[in-house]
């Protein structure tokens, strides 16, 4: 997986350099340069759609046991600043932030059971953007290749999103089990003992609804707000779009990052995804590149102090770790290291019998002696 990875990253990094090359650095700067205060509008627009997203993780908790608000959006810009800087293929960081939640008072299991119901409902949020962007494309541009290429995905992600959702309800369970009791060793047990706790508030999570459903509603209209991202930085640029010709750039080219998944910031793919997606519309490639470059300024501009961020929770919690391993150790230690309490050498008394000893002694000699 590592040697994809890289593979992956290198054929990116080659892909983004020849499209700048080809398109003019110089007038891809000037665009960039023409983007102006617009930039700083990104990133905002960037930072609230993260913090929603945040809200979106929070709704799905139950009351019991349920984080705070800050507690979710904090660890959500941990995650963003994770999936988009670091190569982890896009999930790396919800698993970290799963870790760094069941630091804070959640339950392991609850914890991860709240990343997988959050990247859940991402995944039918995303999924039902991507439809609505397909169909106003349709309505602005007619059919074309780019439509049938997004229908060709949209007929494979479907069955993805599902196969997700059943493996993280009964049948899912069953294989996972199947799977860990086939290749575990000593630790068989303990691995599904864990498994099921994972699954119990799975359950229970999904056993309500109302929060799923306020979930999605959640994390659709941070996608909407994403929208704002393309709306404004095209405006500044000089190239004003209605607010549907972004919606339609914005999850078209989502959908291009998810699916390029497995390349480090979907590096290449972002850039020729977007060059394809404007030019819908009249927009110049040197344009669509400048607009990726502001968007991955905005990644910068967030995802760095969710790194931060977690490099502090985490030094945190291993200083925490250690205080609870020192005093766990000193409490087994106290009985051991207590002096032993000795009574005061004044209070000795010799046994009677030896106190007369010498008394009984001599008695017994001259009894012998008589009777010698």
């Amino acid at each position: 997986m590592k040697h994809l990875t890289t593979l992956g990253l290198i054929a990116g990094l080659l892909t983004a350099g020849w499209l700048f090359v080809s398109s003019g650095l110089e007038d891809v700067g000037t665009a960039v340069l023409a983007a102006g205060w617009g930039t700083l509008l990104v990133v905002a627009a960037r930072a609230a759609a993260v913090a929603w997203a945040g809200l979106g993780w929070f709704a799905i908790f139950p009351a019991a046991g349920r984080p705070s608000v800050a507690t979710c959006v904090g660890l959500r810009f941990v995650r963003e600043g994770i999936n988009t800087l670091l190569p982890v293929a896009t999930v790396g960081g919800d698993f970290i932030g799963a870790r760094l939640l069941a630091k804070r008072g959640v339950s392991g299991g609850l914890a991860g059971a709240s990343m997988f119901v959050d990247l859940m409902t991402q995944a039918v949020t995303q999924l039902l953007f991507t439809v609505a962007g397909l169909a106003i494309l349709v309505v602005l541009v007619g059919d074309g290749p780019i439509a049938r290429t997004v229908a060709g995905g949209l007929a494979v992600a479907v069955p993805a999103v599902g196969a997700f959702y059943l493996i993280q309800r009964r049948a899912g369970h069953r294989l996972i089990q199947g799977l860990i009791s086939r290749f575990a060793s000593g630790r068989e047990w303990r691995a599904l003992g864990a498994v099921d706790v994972l699954y119990d508030s799975l359950r229970s999570l999904y056993a309500r609804p109302s929060r799923i459903l306020g979930g999605i509603a959640v994390h659709f209209f941070g996608w909407i707000i994403g929208t704002l991202e393309v709306y404004v930085c095209l405006h500044f640029m000089g190239y004003p779009v209605s607010f549907g010709e972004a919606l339609v750039i914005e999850s078209l080219a989502q959908a291009v990052r998810g699916a390029a998944f497995a390349v480090p910031g979907a590096l290449g793919a972002q850039e020729g995804g977007l060059i394809a997606l404007c030019g819908l519309f009249g927009i110049p490639a040197e344009v669509a590149l400048a607009l990726s470059l502001v968007k991955r300024f905005a990644d910068l501009c967030v995802g760095v102090p969710g790194l931060i961020g977690w490099h502090l929770l985490d030094r945190k919690d291993r200083a925490e770790g250690v205080e609870e391993r020192a005093a766990t150790l000193d409490r087994r230690l106290q009985p051991v290291l207590q002096p032993a309490t000795l009574g005061p050498f004044y209070s000795y008394a010799p046994p009677r019998s030896a106190a007369h000893g010498g008394r009984s002694g001599e008695a017994e000699r001259g009894e012998m002696r008589k009777c010698a």
